[in-house]
Protein backbone atom coordinates (compact mmCIF):
# COMPACT_ATOMS: atom_id res chain seq x y z
CA UNK A 1 0.00 0.00 0.00
CA UNK A 2 1.11 3.32 -1.00
CA UNK A 3 1.49 5.92 1.96
CA UNK A 4 3.68 8.53 0.52
CA UNK A 5 3.69 9.95 -2.83
CA UNK A 6 6.03 13.07 -3.98
CA UNK A 7 5.71 15.51 -6.79
CA UNK A 8 7.22 18.43 -8.39
CA UNK A 9 9.99 17.33 -9.76
CA UNK A 10 11.48 18.27 -12.79
CA UNK A 11 14.60 20.20 -14.90
CA UNK A 12 15.13 23.52 -13.93
CA UNK A 13 18.20 25.86 -14.54
CA UNK A 14 20.85 27.00 -11.67
CA UNK A 15 18.76 30.08 -9.53
CA UNK A 16 14.96 28.44 -10.10
CA UNK A 17 12.56 27.51 -7.70
CA UNK A 18 10.89 24.74 -7.09
CA UNK A 19 8.33 23.20 -5.03
CA UNK A 20 8.15 19.31 -4.22
CA UNK A 21 4.60 17.75 -2.57
CA UNK A 22 4.53 14.93 -0.45
CA UNK A 23 0.79 13.58 0.00
CA UNK A 24 0.41 10.78 2.63
CA UNK A 25 -2.49 8.53 2.77
CA UNK A 26 -3.15 9.50 6.32
CA UNK A 27 -2.24 11.92 8.76
CA UNK A 28 1.89 10.87 10.05
CA UNK A 29 4.08 12.74 13.03
CA UNK A 30 7.17 14.10 12.10
CA UNK A 31 7.98 14.07 8.50
CA UNK A 32 10.73 15.38 6.78
CA UNK A 33 12.93 15.03 3.20
CA UNK A 34 16.02 13.32 2.41
CA UNK A 35 17.92 13.10 -1.13
CA UNK A 36 20.55 10.82 -2.88
CA UNK A 37 22.54 12.38 -5.84
CA UNK A 38 24.20 10.11 -8.09
CA UNK A 39 27.79 8.88 -6.49
CA UNK A 40 26.70 10.11 -3.12
CA UNK A 41 24.98 8.68 -0.22
CA UNK A 42 21.60 9.66 0.94
CA UNK A 43 21.91 12.88 3.34
CA UNK A 44 19.39 14.42 4.95
CA UNK A 45 17.17 17.80 4.00
CA UNK A 46 15.17 19.23 6.61
CA UNK A 47 12.03 17.65 8.88
CA UNK A 48 9.03 19.03 10.32
CA UNK A 49 7.11 18.07 13.60
CA UNK A 50 3.23 17.38 13.48
CA UNK A 51 2.51 20.40 14.46
CA UNK A 52 4.64 22.47 12.01
CA UNK A 53 6.21 24.21 14.69
CA UNK A 54 9.57 22.68 14.63
CA UNK A 55 11.54 22.96 11.74
CA UNK A 56 15.63 21.66 11.00
CA UNK A 57 17.85 22.16 7.86
CA UNK A 58 20.64 21.09 6.82
CA UNK A 59 23.60 23.38 6.02
CA UNK A 60 23.69 22.78 2.57
CA UNK A 61 20.22 24.16 2.10
CA UNK A 62 19.41 26.29 4.80
CA UNK A 63 18.03 30.33 3.80
CA UNK A 64 17.51 27.98 0.50
CA UNK A 65 14.79 25.47 1.18
CA UNK A 66 11.68 25.95 3.46
CA UNK A 67 9.75 22.72 4.50
CA UNK A 68 6.06 22.96 5.44
CA UNK A 69 2.93 20.97 6.05
CA UNK A 70 -1.15 21.04 5.80
CA UNK A 71 -2.59 18.04 8.03
CA UNK A 72 -5.87 19.01 6.63
CA UNK A 73 -4.64 18.00 3.42
CA UNK A 74 -2.17 15.17 5.03
CA UNK A 75 0.65 16.92 2.21
CA UNK A 76 4.01 18.24 3.23
CA UNK A 77 5.96 20.41 1.13
CA UNK A 78 9.67 21.56 0.57
CA UNK A 79 9.96 24.66 -1.51
CA UNK A 80 13.60 25.22 -3.21
CA UNK A 81 14.86 28.19 -3.94
CA UNK A 82 17.76 29.46 -5.59
CA UNK A 83 18.72 26.10 -6.66
CA UNK A 84 21.92 25.21 -7.60
CA UNK A 85 23.63 21.94 -9.22
CA UNK A 86 24.67 20.36 -6.35
CA UNK A 87 21.11 19.87 -5.57
CA UNK A 88 20.66 17.08 -8.30
CA UNK A 89 19.55 14.65 -6.74
CA UNK A 90 16.66 12.46 -6.00
CA UNK A 91 14.02 13.55 -2.82
CA UNK A 92 12.44 11.03 -0.93
CA UNK A 93 9.43 11.95 1.68
CA UNK A 94 9.78 10.50 4.94
CA UNK A 95 7.50 10.29 7.76
CA UNK A 96 6.93 8.34 11.29
CA UNK A 97 4.37 6.38 12.01
CA UNK A 98 4.98 6.60 15.59
CA UNK A 99 5.16 9.92 17.63
CA UNK A 100 8.63 11.56 16.78
CA UNK A 101 9.91 15.01 17.32
CA UNK A 102 12.14 15.12 14.13
CA UNK A 103 15.87 14.07 13.50
CA UNK A 104 17.90 14.47 10.77
CA UNK A 105 18.58 10.31 11.12
CA UNK A 106 16.70 8.39 8.86
CA UNK A 107 16.36 5.68 10.89
CA UNK A 108 14.11 7.89 12.79
CA UNK A 109 11.83 7.64 9.65
CA UNK A 110 9.89 4.36 9.12
CA UNK A 111 8.03 5.77 5.74
CA UNK A 112 9.61 6.16 2.55
CA UNK A 113 7.83 7.68 -0.82
CA UNK A 114 9.31 6.20 -3.91
CA UNK A 115 11.03 9.66 -4.53
CA UNK A 116 11.21 12.56 -7.56
CA UNK A 117 13.88 13.47 -9.16
CA UNK A 118 15.40 17.27 -8.95
CA UNK A 119 17.49 18.43 -11.90
CA UNK A 120 19.36 22.01 -11.67
CA UNK A 121 21.41 22.25 -15.00
CA UNK A 122 24.30 24.97 -15.27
Amino acid sequence: QVQLVESGGGLVQTGDSLTLSCTASVGYYAMGWFRQAPGKEREFVAWINWTGERTFYADSVKGRFTISRDNAKNQEYLQMNRLKPDDTAIYYCVASSRYYSGSPDPDGYDLWGQGTQVTVSS
